[in-house]
C-alpha cells in the first residue's frame, strides 16, 4: 500500500499538469499570460480585485488549496518533485492572499517562476520576489510586473 500511494499521487499530479497548462492568475482582470501587457487599470478594477481576493469564497478556496498541499506533503513526505502547475498555483495563492489588489499572472517552468501584471504600489511590487521564494520548490523568480497608476473612470 505504501508503494502504491506515491504512484497514484504522481498520476494525479501528471494529469493536473497536462490538463492545466494555463498561467495561474490572481484575478479575472489579470493578464492571460506573462507576455500580455498594457491592461488598463482603473480604481474600479483595483477595488474589484480586492473584493474578489478578500471574499469568503476565495478565502475558503485558498484554505482548501493549502490543506490539500499539506496533506499531499504529509503523504509523500515532501519528497515528490513538484509539477510546474502546482508551483504556479501555490505562488499565485500566496500572492493573492498578500497582494489582493494586484492583477498578476504566474507561470512556472522547472522551478523558475515568472510573475507579470500590475500592482497599485511599489511596496506591493517589492513583496512579490520574497513571497514567491517562500514556496518550497521555487528556484528563481523573475518579476515582470509593474506598478500601474489607475486611470480615472470616464463617465458613460
Amino acid at each position: 500500500m505504501n508503494k502504491i500511494t506515491p504512484l497514484v499521487l504522481s498520476s494525479f499530479l501528471l494529469l493536473g499538469t497536462v490538463a492545466c497548462e494555463d498561467a495561474a492568475r490572481t484575478s479575472r482582470n489579470a493578464p492571460a499570460s506573462t507576455e500580455e501587457t498594457g491592461k488598463v487599470v482603473t480604481d474600479r478594477t483595483i477595488e474589484e480585485n480586492k473584493e474578489d481576493a478578500t471574499s469568503q469564497v476565495r478565502r475558503d478556496q485558498l484554505d482548501a488549496d493549502i490543506r490539500a498541499r499539506e496533506e499531499r506533503d504529509r503523504l509523500t513526505g515532501g519528497t515528490v518533485n513538484r509539477a510546474d502547475s502546482d508551483l504556479a498555483s501555490e505562488v499565485r495563492s500566496k500572492l493573492e492572499a498578500n497582494i489582493p489588489r494586484g492583477q498578476l499572472t504566474v507561470t512556472a517552468q522547472d522551478g523558475a517562476i515568472v510573475v507579470s501584471g500590475t500592482v497599485p504600489t511599489q511596496e506591493e511590487l517589492n513583496k512579490i520576489d520574497s513571497l514567491a521564494k517562500e514556496i518550497r520548490g521555487v528556484k528563481s523568480v523573475q518579476v515582470l510586473a509593474q506598478t500601474a497608476q489607475p486611470v480615472p473612470e470616464q463617465p458613460q
